[in-house]
């Protein structure tokens, strides 16, 4: 038996009309010749902001070329110029066969093309010479874009052989969106010229959102104006009036490809460009009658079912959000998630995250914008048995290896603008290209895994706020503020135990004086060497802390009056050997006072620092003003 054959499969958009038949038509074939396919699949050009795009298209970084036998690229969907270019130069590196379509910008890569040009030159001649149309508009799509141009160039052309002018006004640039046609449509109607006899469209889903723009400005289609667009897809079908459009045996083209490829995998010679033939379909949005249409029965059996799984869909969706709203931690979302895959009606998913996805923000952290070189898979769902997969391998791809062939793998970005989380993995099923519920779903796990992540940060910043509210940053241990929480707490304790407390105030002598001979620099490492000292005298239980300045404090819980008077020697002795130590031009000299009592309900904390405080002057008083020597 010969090895099952892997395919890659890079696309943007999906849950388009175009994009899926092709891909039936290479799944179908894929499956037939036991290969199994990866789909590498972003849904990219949505909004217009740079970021998401760089967060969607990085899923074609994962696409790791080394473990495959052969590339399908439909470049023609991929609107990033730096996207299309960084796929074609790693696809060119990789050595393997390489399939296109509808493409001729890259002569080394084999091209399954549809004719766009001769379908789109019939339906240009139907409308000037059957309806008589001399004023034509245009919606192109992106000038990046081989088929875009093809039909731009096949419209001007008919234009010009019947001696039409098309002037730069007339053409309106767009990204083959729905979103174009209406700003099109927006621009014809504000430029105060008539209204054109003909608007010819790059494709349907803009022709079909710039018909619904000049209805709602009471303009009738075809009546006052005609509408063409191109695809044939299921709404051009089923919309009032039916467009007129473009049939492209887009199955066929995908079938075509993926046999091509494996042909080339096995080593046999293939015609470098394969083209197949496009027909327009002649509609009611150009003034014709279509006998062909669908009958009323069948369109309304198949709008009922659309209608049902669309409210399905948002049902489903709307229990995912609220559900993955409660989730704080990595755990408790792959809990959530795992209880819905089930509806999504696939063999197997699995949810990759990159390694350290959810560290918490560093200064000078960078951005994560690609995947990290391990990852691991928090959730596998396969046949509804749920289980963990710790760290692999990036360039593993997918962390369950597929066992025989015909499997059809999508793998869909997660991620938050462009900060890349990870990626999910769906196989053997129809949700990725057929739910219209694909994309929402895998924006709704990705900002539920972000605001996790910035919860962890944010719970990670206070924690750091509140180190930094009780702690001395200079010496280490408790502040004021820090020692007032932790010595109140140790207090009202003792006080209900019925033990004494005991209390060292410490005061530096001569800090003044190091800092004005020997620089600060030096009067801080003074500071650190006493709280270091101060450190060593307390026993286990006992706290101590940076109280101000040069001031320093002491508190032991259950303390005895032998306790005070050890600790007075050993805070004299330890300070002896830290100036021996360190033999320093000046000796680090304090004054301490120190005091043990019983807390009734008369001694306060404060009062008994007080106390502590007045000792020490005492002390402090009997010494001489000046603690330096040369």
């Amino acid at each position: 038996m010969s090895p099952v054959k892997e395919l890659a499969l890079l696309v943007a958009g999906i849950d388009e009309e175009y994009q899926n038949g092709v891909i039936d038509g290479i799944t179908a074939c894929a499956r037939k010749n036991n290969a199994n396919i990866s789909c590498f699949a972003a849904f990219g050009g949505i909004i217009s902001r740079r970021g998401y795009d760089v967060g969607e298209y990085n899923i074609f970084n994962l696409a790791n070329f080394d473990r495959f036998d052969g590339i399908l690229l439909m470049l023609n969907t991929i609107s990033d110029p730096e996207q299309k270019k960084a796929i074609v130069d790693r696809a060119r590196a990789s050595g393997l066969p390489v399939v296109v379509f509808d493409c001729a910008d890259y002569p080394d890569f084999y091209n399954v093309t549809i004719d766009n040009t001769s379908a789109m030159e019939e339906l240009v001649r139907h409308v000037i010479t059957v309806h008589g149309a001399r004023r034509l508009e245009y919606i192109a799509g992106p000038d990046s874009n081989p088929e875009a141009r093809d039909r731009l160039t096949a419209f001007k052309r008919v234009c010009g052989e019947f001696g039409i002018t098309v002037t730069d006004d007339c053409i309106h640039y767009g990204e083959f969106r729905s979103i174009d046609g209406i700003r099109a449509a927006e621009r014809i109607i504000a430029s105060g010229r008539p209204l054109p006899d003909a608007l010819i469209c790059a494709n349907d889903a803009m022709a079909l959102t710039a018909i619904g723009e000049f209805t709602r400005h009471g303009i009738k289609i075809p009546e006052e104006m005609i509408v063409t667009g191109f695809d044939n897809t299921y709404n051009a079908r089923h919309h009032f009036p039916p467009l007129t459009t473009v049939e492209r045996p887009l199955s066929q083209a995908g079938y075509k490809a993926c046999e091509t490829v494996l042909a080339l995998i096995d080593g046999a010679e293939c015609e470098h460009t394969q083209r197949l033939d496009a027909s327009p379909v002649i509609a009611e949005s150009c003034g014709c009658y279509n006998e062909s249409a669908e009958d009323p029965i069948t369109y309304k059996k198949s709008t009922y079912r659309l209608i049902n799984d669309a409210r399905s869909d948002i049902n489903l969706l709307n229990r995912l959000n609220s559900e993955l709203a409660e989730a704080e931690s990595e755990t408790e979302s792959m809990s959530i998630i795992a209880d819905f895959l089930g509806d999504m009606d696939c063999e197997q998913c699995c949810i990759c995250m990159c390694d350290g996805w959810d560290n918490t923000w560093q200064e000078g952290e960078e951005l994560i914008t690609g995947y990290a070189e391990k990852m691991h898979a928090p959730l596998i769902w396969d046949k509804g048995e749920v289980r963990y997969f710790g760290s692999f391998d990036t360039s593993q791809m997918n962390p369950v290896p597929h066992e025989g062939g015909g499997n059809i793998s999508f793998f869909l970005p997660l991620h938050f603008r462009e900060r890349c989380l990870g990626y999910f993995v769906a196989t053997n099923g129809d949700f990725p290209t057929k739910s219209m519920l694909c994309h929402s779903v895998l924006m709704n796990i990705s900002n539920s895994l972000e605001n996790i992540r910035k919860l962890i940060s944010l719970n990670s910043a206070i924690k750091e706020l509140d180190r930094l509210y009780v702690n001395d940053p200079l010496c280490g241990i408790y502040n004021r503020n820090g020692f007032i929480r932790t010595a109140d707490a140790k207090f009202r304790a003792c006080r209900s135990r019925g033990e004494k407390v005991l209390i060292s105030f410490i005061d530096m002598d001569g800090l003044k004086r190091v800092n004005d001979e020997f620089g600060h620099k030096e009067g801080d490492f003074a500071l650190q060497r006493l709280a270091s000292t101060i450190v060593d005298c307390c026993r286990e239980g006992w706290i101590c802390a940076r109280f101000g300045g040069d001031e320093f404090i002491i508190m032991g819980p259950n303390a005895s009056d032998e306790d005070a008077a050890a600790l007075d020697e050993a805070f004299v002795k330890r300070l002896a050997q830290i100036n021996k130590l360190i033999a320093k031009p000046y000796e680090i000299q304090a004054s301490i006072g120190t005091v043990v009592s019983d807390i009734g309900g008369v001694e306060t904390l404060f009062s008994l620092i007080t106390k502590a405080d007045e000792l020490m002057y005492e002390q402090k008083k009997k010494k001489p003003s000046r603690y330096i020597r040369r």
